[in-house]
């Protein structure tokens, strides 16, 4: 297919408009021509990947584009950034990597970007509306825009998604595309109690399991008889969108593109039929946990970073107690979320518990982690999912009241009554 560009497109492409905007346009074009897009699309907001230091060659290229003196052309979030500007003194962060880092986070607000530094960039005044056009890179922001906000945005992936910024343009494909948004595979949830699905620690079980079933296909999940949070659909696309490639999920009754189970399959049959049992989820909850044993050495939550609801819930099950000297307790957030949390007392609760907070990274972005740390316990898919592999660490996974009875008692500590049956 032949790509169409606008004038303003080739005014762009020719330097028209400067050298970083023709750099972006150029890998764009290339990039669209690759996705066989038939022309490009206006955004009116874009989140920004590209910012995790993971390398020079990532660095050189945002330093590249800042001293062409590239403007992004719509609002831009950033996403984590390698890097607590703060804090990161107190880890085991080298200094040339913080050094590094630091600089990659300067040569992207130089570029007009708003210094966000949060992988929930839906939890800021930046958050996109029903149908709206964005660009997003990071793969829980990604599921979320989609399906709980019913924004459209692809799957961009590190460097292309600022020259979507710089631009104001994306290819016109993928779920940016009415027809292609239709659900094509059904998961109905069957006899699963009430009481396990008004947990918070189902969602991320249901979302692991949801995303080894659909991988990148697009799920429509039926029979819930609860209507969930806001928190907890951001906990099931955060982990249907690493253990699978989900972009995209429509929750009849509950998202905005799933009123009835026909709209969300655009009036067509699903491909695939699959019942969610307890025994499967029960499975997939058992996949979640890597460790044996009752060890225990940090209690990580917040990822998706913790919102003011999660901090307000911890605050609940942590006030007047203690953690255990043995075990470090460590939450991930936003900047913006933890000056909400300290100006409610939450920051102040959790200090006198003895836990801590890191704001614009997470421990899968930096290097923070002391080589000692070998057993994590979360209540986030996503963290279990990723830790293994990306922190050499053992992980258990458990509720959120687990992992403070845990921190309390020095040890992994499960209530398994809701899992039972």
């Amino acid at each position: 297919m032949t790509l169409s560009l606008t004038d303003s497109d080739l005014n762009k492409l020719h330097g028209d408009q400067g050298p970083a905007t023709q750099m972006a346009m150029s890998i764009l074009v290339q990039m669209a021509e690759i996705f066989d897009a038939a022309e490009l699309m206006d955004i009116t907001g874009a989140h920004i990947d590209s910012t995790i230091y993971i390398g020079e060659a990532g660095l050189e290229y945002a330093e590249r584009l800042a001293r062409l003196g590239a403007r992004v052309a719509v609002p831009t979030t950033l996403n984590v950034s390698g890097l607590d500007e703060r804090h990161w003194q107190e880890w085991a962060v080298p200094a040339q990597w913080a050094r590094n880092a630091h600089r990659q986070m300067l040569a992207y607000q130089s570029m007009g970007c708003i210094p966000t530094w949060t992988c929930a960039p839906y939890q800021t005044d930046w958050k996109p509306k029903f149908g709206q056009q964005i660009a997003w890179g990071e793969s829980n922001a990604i599921i979320f825009a989609n399906s709980v906000l019913g924004a459209r945005t692809e799957r961009y992936p590190d460097l292309l998604d600022i020259c979507c910024a710089i631009t104001g343009r994306v290819p016109a494909v993928g779920l940016h595309l009415t027809e292609n948004r239709a659900g094509d595979l059904l998961l109905v949830i069957q006899d699963v109690p009430l009481s396990l699905q008004s947990n918070e620690s189902f969602y991320p079980v249901l979302g692991h399991l949801i995303g080894k079933i659909a991988q990148d296909h697009i799920p429509v999940i039926t029979g819930l008889g609860v209507t969930p949070s806001e928190d907890q659909l951001k906990a099931l696309g955060a982990a249907a969108a690493s253990s699978g490639t989900v972009a995209l999920f429509h929750m009849v009754g509950v998202t905005p593109e799933a009123p009835t189970p026909e709209a969300a399959f655009q009036g067509c049959q699903p491909s695939r039929v699959v019942p969610v049992t307890l025994e499967m989820l029960r499975a997939a909850r058992r996949e979640l946990t890597t460790a044996e044993g009752d060890q225990l050495d940090m209690v990580v939550l917040g990822s998706p970073h913790f919102s003011l609801a999660e901090f307000k819930e911890l605050t609940q099950l942590i006030t007047g107690k203690h953690r255990h000297p043995g075990v470090q307790f460590l939450v991930t957030s936003s900047r913006a979320m933890t000056h909400f949390a300290d100006r409610a007392g939450y920051l102040q609760a959790l200090h006198e518990f003895g836990g801590r907070v890191t704001v614009d990274s997470c421990i899968l972005a930096t290097p923070m982690l002391p080589a000692e740390i070998k057993t994590l316990m979360t209540n986030s898919g996503k963290y279990a999912y990723y830790a293994p592999g990306l922190l050499n660490t053992w992980v258990t996974y458990g509720s959120l009241a687990d992992c403070v009875e845990s921190a309390i008692e020095g040890r992994v500590v499960r209530d398994e009554k809701l899992w039972a049956g």
